[in-house]
């Protein structure tokens, strides 16, 4: 599957159209998604025409950064939030699946043709909610594909799919969500075009300040101080860690004190559904005072993404897969998911970077130093 970044290019240059990008996308997805299971609708006709209103401003002197990059786009209303994907050159092609009716967990998608389902293994969840958008970017349909993550809405279908997965700080891009936990991101196939999708909605990187550049410094915690995972994910994703530390990424600073938060989910319960809204903010408080220590102690957190592997279409039980990420909708931190490997069922799981909120700069430059 070419780059996004590779398309563009092509496209700027003259050695492709967009019209042509686009078209094989959709040749793509006619072949696949029969099976997959990625896209609630495809929009034929339009991406065509938006592919050629492409080819026209390329021709008419525009420099577009994403000239031609076919996408998905989350939920039938994905494009209310691509509107600096679009104007930058990108052409939606189709709304993604996201769990229909029914679906509590919000770990599958439902696409036209059926149930979404993990490329890597068909008897397994791609995550959720931003099922179809991780599936269809695992698969290679698109290169590039819109979430939201409320709960871990990215980073969890990231992760099980072994793709990119970013969360952008809460607020920094508009958002629908009127409870503030939710905020946009990407996935991707690599970090490049993740990047390229946060040039195009946050415009460009602020100027670096003065003083010499240093290595990152980096903490490791498996469980945040409550979450129980299994010990697959988190030997996983430790050794990706690791790794990262021997590419020169980053510096993984002594263990010493534990990380311990209290246990986010009541808090965020609370917060979507109504409830104890005092608890609630002593939670969010508590740990949020426990957080801004550990960052300025160290320029990022390390964790696995989820506390297990995917499950099956038959729902995770009583397993909360978001035990390891709605901690940071609920302090609003950016956070990415980074592929870091395959369990023993041929399931990829992920290594989530955390942030100080207004850094997802940082996390990019780190997650693209990873050479696997």
């Amino acid at each position: 599957m070419t780059s996004a970044r590779e398309i563009a290019a092509a496209v700027r240059s003259g050695a492709s159209t967009a019209v042509e990008a686009v078209t094989a996308a959709l040749a793509r997805i006619e072949r696949v998604d029969p099976v997959l299971c990625a896209f609630a609708e495809v929009w034929e006709e339009a991406a065509l025409r938006g592919a050629r209103a492409v080819d026209e401003r390329i021709a008419a002197g525009e420099h577009l950064p994403l000239a031609g990059v076919p996408i998905g786009v989350k939920g039938r209303r994905g494009p209310r939030g691509a509107g600096p994907l679009i104007a930058a050159g990108c052409v939606p092609v189709g709304a993604t699946a996201v769990p229909g009716p029914g679906t509590a967990w919000q770990t599958w998608g439902l696409g036209r043709y059926g149930r979404t389902v993990n490329p890597w293994r068909y008897d397994r969840t791609p995550g959720g909610s931003s099922a179809g958008s991780a599936a269809a970017v695992a698969a290679g349909l698109v290169p590039l594909a819109t979430g939201s993550d409320g709960a871990g809405s990215v980073r969890i279908p990231a992760a099980w799919c072994g793709v990119v997965g970013l969360k952008a700080t809460n607020g920094r891009l508009p958002s629908a969500d009127r409870t503030g936990l939710a905020a946009p991101g990407v996935l991707t196939r690599c970090v490049a075009d993740a990047e390229a999708y946060w040039r195009a909605m946050a415009g460009p990187a602020e100027t670096p300040g003065g003083g010499e550049r240093r290595t990152p410094t980096a903490l490791w915690s498996a469980d945040l101080g409550f979450a129980g995972p299994d010990p697959e994910p988190v030997a996983l994703a430790r050794a990706a860690a690791h790794r990262l530390a021997d590419a020169g990424a980053v510096r993984l600073l002594p263990p010493g004190r534990p990380l311990r938060l209290e246990d986010p989910g009541p808090a965020w319960l609370a917060l979507r559904d109504g409830g104890d809204l005092v608890t609630a903010a002593r939670v969010r408080a508590v740990n949020d005072r426990r957080l801004d220590a550990l960052f300025r102690r160290a320029d990022l957190l390390m964790t696995p993404t989820t506390p297990c592997a995917a499950h099956g279409h038959d729902g995770p039980g009583d397993r909360y897969s978001t035990a390891l990420t709605w901690a940071f909708n609920l302090s609003g931190h950016p956070a990415l998911s980074l592929p870091a490997g395959l369990g023993r069922d041929g399931c990829p799981v992920g290594l989530q970077l955390v942030a100080a909120r207004g850094r997802e700069e940082l996390l990019l430059a780190v997650a693209g130093s990873a050479k696997w």
